[in-house]
């Protein structure tokens, strides 16, 4: 079989990966393969874009000369890359491998080392976006990794990142995944920092409309109360980054620190946070869903009854109401 740069695979066909492969079938690329332990994702997928499912990993790699992952962990990362069973390496001379994965940059190291014995090459594409970028081909992509493997696979990335202006190669290997691991320590601590913010103020008896207009206009204007700040407020946790993904990236920038001896207490206790949301089975949320920790009356009792009033018919309104 000849394969061509346009060939690619998809290993972990999530609502990420699914709507990455969806808008590159739009712009130009075939998509020859898919994989998934979910296999009803990926045959549903498969059925949409005329892909073959593949029953095993290495199955992918003969079938496409590009193949982007999109994992959920650092476990699952290193295991399509080293399972003695079944894996990625076992027809993949002269394949490239695209890594979009958040997880540690010791894995993307590994991983890269992995590939190279088995003469495949590795690149990581770090996301800094969401499921609406990724279906319209407008993700933030930091890459690592080697120049040349960059180049070689541009064309792909660029069709992800608006064109390519919203792509950046950082550096080597592990460095996109360290500046990935900032990006969203950050973010983390402004959404935690936000729902306490939002929760004393209601606490206090103020317009909540208000608060956020005045947020937005002065120095607790952030990103994230243009994407949460609403959802807090009005309990819409609808989920695009779940409390549990938050939880498992914010303890990589403190892995990190701790080898540069460094003390982070405000990203500790942002972790501590996002842990407590998952022990309390609110996980799946959406990270805005660390509100119900927050605001005074709330937590996982209280949303539950409000999810069972919210499929009950709505009571007729009068009119002029």
């Amino acid at each position: 079989m000849r394969l061509t740069s346009k060939d690619l695979g998809f290993v972990g066909v999530g609502r990420m990966g699914a709507n990455m492969a969806r808008h590159l079938s739009e712009t130009g690329f075939r998509i020859t393969a898919v994989f998934d332990p979910n296999a009803d994702a990926a045959q549903a997928l498969a059925g949409e874009l005329g892909a073959r499912v593949c029953t095993s990993l290495a199955e992918v790699s003969r079938l496409a000369q590009t193949i982007l992952t999109v994992v959920t962990d650092d476990k699952a990362q290193l295991q399509i890359f080293s399972n003695r069973k079944d894996n990625l390496l076992k027809a993949a001379q002269g394949r490239t491998f695209i890594n979009c994965a958040t997880v540690a940059p010791a894995t993307h190291e590994k991983v890269a080392k992995l590939c190279e014995s088995a003469g495949a090459a590795s690149l990581e594409a770090c996301m800094a976006s969401s499921i609406t970028q990724a279906r319209t081909g407008t993700l933030y992509l930091m890459c690592g990794g080697e120049k040349r493997v960059f180049l070689k696979v541009r064309p792909v990335l660029e069709a992800l990142s608006d064109h390519g202006k919203l792509l950046r190669l950082i550096g080597g290997t592990g460095r996109a995944a360290q500046v990935k691991a900032l990006v969203n320590m950050v973010m983390n601590i402004n959404t935690a920092g936000l729902a306490e913010g939002l929760a004393l103020g209601e606490a206090l008896g103020l317009d909540l409309t208000m608060l956020r207009e005045v947020f937005s206009q002065t120095g607790a204007a952030s990103r994230v109360l243009v994407t949460d700040g609403e959802d807090m407020v009005n309990r819409d946790h609808s989920c695009f980054f779940s409390g549990a993904h938050a939880a498992k990236d914010s303890a990589i920038p403190l892995t990190l620190a701790k080898t540069q001896k460094l003390r982070l207490p405000l990203a500790e206790a942002t972790l501590a946070q996002f842990q407590r949301m998952v022990a309390a089975g609110l996980g799946a949320l959406d990270k805005s869903g660390i509100a119900e920790l927050t605001f005074r009356g709330r937590g996982p009792a209280t949303l539950k009854t409000k999810r069972k009033a919210a499929t009950r018919p709505a009571p007729a309104r009068s009119k002029g109401r």
